[in-house]
């Protein structure tokens, strides 16, 4: 999020949630979670209840087929069910898309684009291609 579209961002385990973070929520804050239906699904779900009770905007990325999160959140992705050790791949990508369109909303160049630019000039310098 915060080298696509310029917005700070922080990322935090669900255990640490409760430690100084959630301090922070109120109605102008949105959450992102990562609530696949694993061995901590229990205690994000319990972090969503808590984002929710001091007026959060939960957006969810979740299993497919798990609706447990639909009334809970006001967005819910849905991806494919997977095991636990390959899900971090696929909940990867609408996070990505996500903050790839949230830097087109604010007018802004993704920084990735200006990467390659950059890249393709100095390959154009270094190597005359």
């Amino acid at each position: 999020m915060k080298e696509i579209s310029y917005i700070h961002a922080e990322g935090y385990p669900a255990a640490e949630m409760k430690h100084g973070p959630i301090a922070l929520i109120d109605h102008l804050m949105p959450v992102i979670f990562v609530a696949m239906k694993d061995s901590i699904y229990d205690k994000v779900k319990s972090n969503i209840q808590e984002v929710r009770a001091r007026k959060g905007t939960v957006i969810a990325i979740t299993d497919e087929g798990n609706d447990e999160l639909d009334g809970l959140c006001e967005y819910v992705i849905h991806i494919p069910k997977v095991c636990e050790e390959v899900s971090p791949i696929l909940t990867v990508v609408p996070l990505q898309l996500l903050s790839y369109h949230i830097a087109i909303m604010r007018v802004r160049r993704p920084m990735f684009m200006f990467d390659f630019v950059v890249d393709r000039s100095i390959c154009h310098l270094v190597f005359g291609t």
